[in-house]
């Protein structure tokens, strides 16, 4: 890695304006020279293979953020490093259609922001989520998508056309119901009401969208879950998830600081509630049980989860197949037309 002396201002571009105060933060920006844009999961309890994360670390700089050890990797800090130190994957676009040009290369989905999110900022001046999108689309390769970026929407020619010859959701990260809080424990992401506007945008111009409530954190955002999902639904999602609070490594103490200083009156209570669900821990690394609770308390959450879905209406439905759509440009399929 090496700094960028003059990076792009990440905050001025053509693609969009500030609808809310842009918050005050110094950016130092890195390039990578990765040579590998596909990040594999071996992890048996997550739905997906492969993740695209155009950027490493995040300005959105949610408290709870699980990707922050992640940081540590490259030298950088989980705390204030994470959020204010981006490294730049500048050649994630031809790295990808590399990938998908290789023959072993089968056409399996592909999901943006499975670490860092792939909307924030900054991408307003790289371009490089858009990029890569493009290359999937020329590719007809499915594409999921998690973010909490209102950014999503200047891309919504390039979800279109996957969504006609390919397959694509776009899921928007919100466990928060008030604007207030959420600024508290996600400062720099944009606010719920602009989460939900993207939303409603996208489902109504026929993109299948969903919510993600997570992370779920017992005494603090777990009475939200039911206003979340009326909203959610009517801004147009089809399918809900939820999981609870990881607070893995460096996560846990750069939490525990933040939610003492936005959440000084109910720290004790927050942190009572997470032991209640992890059997007296703060977290629990194992894998089907980190993103789940036990106990009475647990019940309560998913018994309020699943009941807010049905009256919400949200419809219990057997799990999508992704469907094999990927073709290479020019293949044989293309050439037999000529």
């Amino acid at each position: 890695m090496r700094p960028i002396s003059n990076p792009p201002n990440p905050f001025e571009s053509r693609h969009r304006e500030w609808l809310e105060p842009a918050p005050a933060a110094k950016l130092t920006i890195y390039e990578d020279a990765t040579r590998e844009i596909l990040s594999r999961n071996d992890s048996p309890d997550l739905p997906f293979r492969w993740s695209l994360n155009p950027y490493r670390g995040c300005f959105h700089a949610c408290a709870y953020c699980y990707a922050r050890p992640s940081h540590e990797y490259w030298g950088f800090g989980a705390g204030t490093d994470f959020e204010s130190k981006i490294i730049v994957k500048e050649h994630a676009p031809a790295l990808l259609q590399r990938v998908l040009d290789r023959p072993s290369w089968t056409g399996e989905l592909i999901v943006f922001s499975g670490n860092t999110d792939c909307y924030q900022p900054i991408e307003a001046s790289y371009g490089l989520t858009r990029a890569c999108l493009e290359v999937c689309a020329e590719y007809r390769n499915p594409v999921g998508v998690i973010t909490k970026g209102a950014l999503v929407l200047r891309d919504l020619d390039v979800l279109l056309r996957l969504h006609r010859e390919a397959w694509v959701r776009v899921y928007f990260s919100i466990p928060f119901a008030s604007d207030e809080t959420a600024r508290l424990v996600e400062p720099h992401a944009p606010s719920v009401s602009r989460r939900f506007e993207a939303m409603k945008s996208l489902s109504d111009a026929g993109i299948p969208t969903g919510v993600s409530i997570a992370p779920t954190i017992p005494g603090l955002n777990d009475d939200d879950i039911p206003d979340l999902l009326r909203r959610a639904r009517e801004a147009g999602a089809t399918v809900a998830m939820s999981s609870l609070l990881r607070l893995s490594g460096s996560v846990e103490p750069v939490f525990l600081e933040r939610m003492r200083e936005a959440f000084p009156e109910r720290i004790a209570k927050i942190t009572s509630r997470i032991r209640d669900v992890r059997e007296g821990r703060l977290t629990d690394g194992e894998f089907f049980r980190r993103h789940y609770g036990t106990g009475t308390y647990w019940e309560m959450i998913e018994w309020l989860f699943e009941i807010s879905k049905r009256k919400a209406g949200f419809v219990e439905e057997e799990t999508e197949a992704v469907p094999a759509t990927f073709r290479r440009p020019g293949g044989p399929e293309q050439r037999s037309l000529f």
